[in-house]
């Protein structure tokens, strides 16, 4: 963690414990307690925990960084219960409001100190022990989802055959440092939508900058979580969102995103927009194929970093085509140790299809291929890798001047390192305007053939953050990285790290608490 975000963080922590000192002073001496040791952060909650006789360790727990600011609230809770203050109202106010709560305690009620005996001695209502426990469970829960690990599930094939729809991972927040939310603000355990309607889960009261602590980068061929980048304005219907993402729909309007094409959205009443931040996007999963200052491309299907061939996971998959001298069904290939999803809402998109009588497409692995050529009827040598060369002008950077690229003839491009320097020219801006303009929030304006930056003429530009290209491991299957572009760091959310549940029908007993490779 930088010292900076330390500094930060325990400068809230003194606060937390310093504001409601005018407050705190008063009742002090009412408990026969010097005032003055109200204004000594952290030594005034060592005096409340002596005053109330609880564990003084809860005053240590202060230090740690960001738990801290929730043992505190407990500290106040405790301390007004020694006014007589036991309701749930009371308590809710000391704990978020404690600034404002304990100087009214102290100047406007007077409360009568009663000392912890009668506190020892209250019960509590039996609806009060159910409330209590399970504030005490949400607040531990966002804890752990918050810094160190969350539940996600698998929505799409993207990542067959190494994950498959309705696998239930942990992501692990540590393995590239826990990101504070941007959007503090939000409903427990929602992510951008209340689970009823299309209303938004947070509110954006208080927008917290990109930080993040015991940062590590992600590392080449990890499994990877993060927000998609182009998430951050979706049309709020069912069926689009991040499916059918905004941006595409105003490039297909004419071929960019300027501002005549997102008004032609923007002032359609009968598509609603959501604008979400950098935390609130929806959440994706790939490989990261590509780190911050590699250079990647892909030749007849085959991807390259730095001019090496890249790592292939052994399960990942692609479509084949092949002949056969007999007819050929879905159990023969099953039969063979070949799994395949014939589940795809598109069935042109199903991993087995017949062609026509005697030629068929699969999407298997590498060590599936070799099961497939030991199947009766099918003629090994016909068997050859799928090359989709339809999409030219449909994938990034949408610029068929200088990038006639297809998803298996793409490249090269280079992925862009915070501290590096580029010269800006005609060729690269379709390759790199979002990254400066909307990632690292800077006007670009391109004038008279040169470019503005802040305002200011700029010929070469120097990145902020780094950034990261992702692929699916199902790649024929997969939107990534060729259809929308660089990941920054600040999308990162966690690596995908144990397959805890798997489901299909009911459980896939050979999937639970498996580390994803």
């Amino acid at each position: 963690m930088p010292i900076q975000h330390l500094l930060i963080v325990y400068f809230i922590s003194t606060l937390l414990v310093l504001l409601p000192a005018p407050g705190l002073a008063k009742l002090f001496a009412r408990a026969g307690e010097q005032p003055w040791k109200a204004y000594v952060p952290f030594y005034n909650t060592w005096v409340m925990q002596s005053l109330a006789k609880r564990p003084k360790h809860w005053v240590f727990w202060q230090a740690i960084p960001v738990v801290g600011w929730f043992i505190t609230p407990g500290i106040f809770i405790e301390f007004v219960k020694l006014f007589g203050k036991f309701s749930l109202g009371s308590h809710t106010l000391a704990s978020l409001f404690a600034p404002f709560y304990f100087p009214y305690l102290a100047y406007k009620e007077n409360p009568a100190w009663i000392g912890p005996d009668k506190v020892k001695a209250h019960k509590k209502k039996g609806w009060r022990e159910w409330v209590d426990a399970a504030i005490f469970a949400v607040v531990a829960a966002t804890l752990i989802r918050t810094f160190v690990f969350e539940a996600y599930t698998i929505p799409s094939s993207s990542m067959e055959k190494t994950l498959l729809v309705k696998d239930f991972l942990f992501v692990s927040k540590m393995s590239y440092g826990p990101r504070i939310p941007n959007t503090p603000l939000s409903f427990p355990f929602v992510h951008n939508y209340m689970p009823v309607g299309s209303r938004k889960s947070y509110l954006e009261w208080i927008k917290i900058p990109y930080i993040r602590w015991f940062a590590s980068p992600v590392k080449r061929n990890d499994a990877v979580v993060f927000n998609f980048p182009e998430g951050d304005t979706v049309i709020n219907l069912p069926g689009y969102q991040s499916a059918q993402p905004y941006y595409n729909m105003i490039r297909n309007l004419d071929g960019t995103t300027s501002d005549v094409q997102r008004q032609q959205i923007l002032g359609n009443p009968s598509i609603p927009i959501a604008v979400h931040p950098v935390d609130k996007t929806d959440n994706y999963i790939k490989r990261c194929v590509g780190i911050a200052g590699d250079t990647l491309k892909i030749i007849n299907g085959i991807l390259y970093v730095n001019n090496e061939k890249a790592f292939i996971s052994p399960t990942a998959v692609t479509f084949y085509t092949f002949n056969s001298t007999r007819p050929l069904y879905e159990d023969d290939l099953k039969d063979a140790g070949i799994s395949l999803n014939m589940k795809e809402e598109n069935t042109l998109a199903n991993d087995f299809q017949n062609i026509n009588p005697t030629t068929y497409r699969v999407n298997i692995s590498l060590g599936e291929l070799e099961k497939l050529k030991k199947i009766n009827g099918v003629i090994a040598n016909s068997i050859s890798p799928e090359i989709d060369s339809s999409m030219a002008g449909g994938i990034f950077p949408y610029d068929t001047n200088y990038y006639k690229w297809t998803i298996d003839n793409f490249g090269p491009v280079w992925v862009p390192k915070k501290g590096a320097s580029i010269s800006l020219t005609p060729e690269n801006i379709p390759l790199y305007r979002r990254c400066i303009e909307k990632y690292e929030n800077n006007s670009f304006e391109v004038r008279n053939g040169k470019v503005f930056i802040n305002g200011k003429e700029s010929a070469t530009y120097t990145f902020k953050m780094d950034y990261y290209w992702m692929m699916g491991d199902n790649r024929h299957k997969s939107q990534d990285s060729r259809y929308w572009g660089f990941v920054p760091e600040d999308r990162i959310v966690g690596k995908a790290w144990m397959i805890w549940m798997s489901w299909d029908g009911g459980p896939r007993w050979k999937r639970l608490f498996r580390i994803v490779k």
